[in-house]
């Protein structure tokens, strides 16, 4: 479990180093993770223990939200004052991402309807 942490933390280094040299306005982390998924997609190793490491990272996710939790409680003043605005921008952003994702996921069958399959790989 230890080298898979080591890995990803090696991901989200490699990801902020590259952020800050570009001088990108996408955080490190997002970064490091897209250079994971890249790896991942070019089919290179990882350590076995990966997928223990990530169900474990996963199943105590909800504690990686104590630190938001924190900071808005920190700045409780300034939520009272622009919470209505920010609100609004949460439940608008959110509408419209499951809008555009239900539209390409129709978008994307009506597509692939649009290709039959090779008569080799028919399911019949």
């Amino acid at each position: 479990m230890l080298e898979s942490l080591f890995v990803l933390l090696d991901f989200q280094l490699a990801g902020t180093t590259l952020g800050l040299a570009l001088k990108l306005p996408i955080p490190g982390p997002v970064l490091g993770f897209a250079l994971l998924a890249f790896w991942m997609l070019l089919k290179w190793p990882l350590p076995e223990a990966m997928n223990a490491t990530a169900s474990t990272l996963l199943k105590h996710l909800s504690l990686l939200f104590v630190p938001a939790a924190t900071g808005m409680i920190q700045h409780l003043d300034r939520l009272t004052v622009e919470g209505g605005p920010l609100l609004l921008a949460v439940v608008l952003s959110t509408t419209l991402a499951l809008i555009v994702g239900a539209l390409t996921f129709v978008l994307m069958v009506r597509w692939t309807r649009a290709f039959p399959e090779p008569e080799e790989v028919r399911h019949d």
